[in-house]
């Protein structure tokens, strides 16, 4: 009997020893598999950005084209504004001088109606 039980018990060890095999490859599958699928999630993620960067682009270029365009169209009212007022500055220039010249050098004191009233 003991050597049936001594063959038994070494049967059981091989199995438990066997066992212990098959958990540690199923451990270091599982390890593998988290971390190829943590890479290629990495991965999804990144192309997923590149992709709405390059939308984000696209958008952008569409659109700013309109503000270029009014920012064009802008600067040419302003440069005609300003050659019409350079324009009359050199057609009425000299009479604004004057005018102001003529209304500085010849002051006529008048007394506000709200004073001249109280007195």
């Amino acid at each position: 009997m003991s050597a049936q039980n001594s063959a038994g018990i070494q049967t059981l060890l091989d199995a438990e020893r066997e066992a212990q095999k098959i958990v540690q490859q199923a451990r270091e599958y599982r390890t593998k598999r988290v971390k190829d699928a943590k890479t290629e999630a990495q991965k999804e993620i990144e192309d997923y950005r590149k992709q709405k960067e390059e939308e984000f682009k696209k958008f952008e270029a569409e659109h700013s084209s309109g503000n270029k365009k009014a920012e064009e169209e802008a600067n040419k009212e302003a440069e005609v504004k300003l050659e019409e007022i350079k324009k009359l500055g050199g057609e009425k220039g000299d009479k604004v001088v004057e005018d102001l010249l003529h209304a500085v050098v010849n002051v006529q004191a008048e007394v506000p109606d709200k004073i001249a009233s109280k007195a």
